[in-house]
């Protein structure tokens, strides 16, 4: 088991992990990755997705939700530079709209397939007394998977694409906006980089890679732990979404949503000096996003900022924490004050 970083609801993680058998020889790498690796480079995960936690029917539709939901898996494979293959469903619905949820759903969990070019290939359905319950498990291949425990002093941190406009869109919602057309794209329409996990696993030497879920710094302190090292973020070279600086006001009150909003589903890295910066080019015109080195490996433990005015920048959060919030401020991207 690869170490996880700190926090409640990993503290939890950790107490289940301690409580049953190792796994057996068939399990390359068990928990505390994004995917558990199998024999011949199977990858899987399993992700939850529940109804006024991570999505709310006033903010988008249930074919927006179902295509969040399978998206959100998939990161997962995407953050093991895998080829996903399949994803498994499991619904629980609301009887009295069940045929409505499940239409929508539907629709959505096959745009998300068609676009990461894999099948839906089983699940399950069930009646939910309360909220909308939906599970998904994504399956993958990877000849060489990328895991968090490989990164190691002197590397470059580096992410894909912008940050924070998944999170300005709760803060949006939560303040009783509704968010501009690219802050609700990002929110409800994210892109899982499936392809340019792979592209570049096949171009750079990668030594550490995750999805940008909980917030850059929340993931970061994964593969920190995970690896034994440090990592040093600048505050002033984080790609900042500019509708997060719209909603925020300035750059300086947007970066709280850049680095602990979460829910980016950008991918976050670590690799050998200069080789990332040697396709950043051909990455931005392959797959229309930046590629941005926002900090380096160091000796020791944990996350740090350092930088300009890194000293006065608090980001308030390491990241998203399930059970740090009540239920009825719950969302997964943001705090409940929409920092």
């Amino acid at each position: 088991m690869n170490s996880l970083g700190p926090g409640g609801e990993f503290d939890l993680i950790r107490s289940f992990l301690a409580a049953g058998p190792p796994p057996g020889a068939e399990v390359v790498v068990g928990s505390g990755d994004d995917c558990a690796v199998l024999e011949s480079g199977w990858v899987v995960s399993t992700d939850a997705f529940l109804e006024d936690v991570h999505f709310r029917r006033g903010w988008i539709s249930f074919d927006e939700a179902g295509y969040r939901a399978v998206t959100a898996a998939l990161s997962d494979v995407a953050a093991m530079a895998a080829r996903p293959v399949g994803v498994l469903v499991a619904l629980g619905l609301p009887d009295p709209d069940a045929s409505r949820i499940a239409e929508g759903f539907r629709s959505g969990i096959r745009r998300a397939c068609e676009r990461a070019c894999c099948a839906l290939i089983g699940g399950d359905l069930t009646r939910s007394p309360g909220p909308v319950v939906v599970n998904v498990v994504a399956l993958g291949r990877a000849h060489r998977p990328i895991l968090r425990s490989r990164a190691r002093a002197g590397d470059e941190v580096w992410v894909t694409g912008m940050l924070g406009a998944s999170a300005a869109a709760v803060r949006d919602w939560k303040r009783g906006r509704e968010p501009g057309p690219s802050l609700r794209r990002a929110f409800a329409a994210p892109a899982a980089r499936l392809q340019e996990a792979r592209w570049l696993a096949e171009r750079i030497r990668m030594t550490a890679l995750i999805d940008l879920s909980d917030g850059l710094l929340g993931d970061m302190s994964h593969i920190a732990a995970a690896s034994g090292v440090a990592i040093v973020l600048d505050p002033a070279l984080i790609p900042v979404a500019p509708g997060a600086v719209a909603v925020a006001g300035s750059r300086c009150d947007a970066l709280p949503l850049a680095l602990a909003g979460g829910e980016d589903y950008e991918l976050a890295f670590t690799a050998r000096p200069g080789s990332a910066e040697s396709v950043a080019a051909d990455f931005h015109r392959r797959f229309g996003a930046s590629l941005t080195r926002v900090g380096l490996v160091t000796g020791g433990a944990g996350i740090r900022l350092e930088g300009d005015d890194a000293d006065e920048f608090d980001p308030g959060s390491p990241g998203f924490n399930h059970f740090r919030v009540s239920r009825s401020d719950a969302t997964e991207v943001g705090r409940p004050d929409g920092r």
